[in-house]
């Protein structure tokens, strides 16, 4: 994969090495978005369209897209060097764009966008800022406290709790274990060849066409999950009922109090599948990591992944902004 030479930039691919030095620029932008994070954008991105460059000491991420190159996070590192870069960013992203609709700044967190609004030199408010920007808000991640999806009190949780003992009660015969890709990884791929198949039984036919898209990169996720899972510092769990994997799980910490899900598919004809081996999960996040709150990252837009984060009463809602330039 080659490096791409853009003005004076040379952006360099995106791969398994790089984890060290994005780590080290994340690590002064604590924030509680799932997707600053290595492994989050590892896992979704081929080997042929993720790319970085170092600009003002700040580790910029880009996404190339059908020739048109955008970004993932913005800059990571310094809030002063974060926002003195974007400018640049975005004379890289229009000068190899065939339209400078295509660039654009994705995954946004409240925090850089205050600074970024607010930011000066002189300590003044700069409105002129969004005089070259439009900021536009679109998903949400879903953090709950770790106690409360590991307790399931209260009339809030009672279905929940109903379908924790249905499953127990149902397959009396179930196991869990520690995730192992050498071990697991033929029959966790078996399970989200059925996952995507029973997924379409259900799935509203207006939904269908997004779906599908997704099916690709959801299916390189699972694959870099299994094929990089140690070197990406990753914890998992799968369950068994009798010999048959119906269910797995992955994750990791994104920051001192908050542990995240990455992915989780279980076998959508075992009820309470699901609900089980989430709550066992986080169990061993706060066993292993000591965080207060999980992230379950955004819905995708599809509105029954919503319903069912939803149902897990929240803590908190953090959205996240793309930042365009007008």
């Amino acid at each position: 994969m080659a490096t791409i030479n853009i003005l004076e930039y040379k952006l360099k691919p995106f791969v398994i090495e790089t984890k060290e030095i994005m780590e080290s620029y994340l690590r002064k932008t604590q924030v509680e978005v799932s997707d600053y994070s290595f492994a989050a954008n590892y896992i979704w991105l081929s080997r042929t369209s993720g790319f970085y460059e170092i600009i003002d000491d700040t580790f910029c991420l880009f996404v190339m897209t059908g020739g048109e190159l955008s970004m993932l996070l913005p800059p990571l590192g310094k809030p002063s060097q974060c926002y003195s870069a974007i400018p640049k960013c975005f004379d890289i992203m229009n000068e190899n764009n065939s339209s400078n609709y295509y660039s654009k700044i994705e995954y946004v967190c409240d925090e850089f966008l205050e600074g970024f609004i607010t930011s000066s030199n002189e300590g003044e408010v700069i409105f002129s800022s969004l005089e070259n920007y439009v900021i536009e808000k679109k998903l949400v991640d879903y953090i709950y406290k770790t106690n409360d999806l590991i307790e399931l009190k209260g009339n809030a949780y009672h279905a929940k709790r109903n379908e924790i003992n249905k499953f127990k009660k149902a397959y009396p015969d179930f196991s869990i274990q520690t995730l192992d890709p050498e071990n697991h990884a033929i029959p966790i791929n078996h399970l989200f060849n059925k996952w995507v198949s029973d997924r379409m039984k259900y799935m509203p036919k207006e939904e269908i066409d997004v779906f599908m898209d997704g099916i690709y990169q959801e299916r390189l996720a699972v694959k870099r999950v299994l094929q990089d899972y140690c070197a990406l510092g990753l914890v998992g769990l799968v369950i068994y009922i009798g010999d048959e994997l119906k269910g797995f799980t992955v994750g990791e910490q994104v920051r001192e109090d908050t542990a995240s899900v990455l992915i989780e598919k279980t076998d959508f004809e075992v009820l309470g599948c699901a609900q089980f081996i989430f709550r066992e999960f986080c169990k061993v996040l706060k066993e292993r990591y000591n965080t207060e709150y999980i992230n379950v990252g955004d819905d995708m837009g599809f509105e029954n992944l919503k319903k069912v984060k939803m149902s897990y009463r929240p803590e908190k809602l953090v959205p996240k902004y793309t930042i365009y330039q007008k």
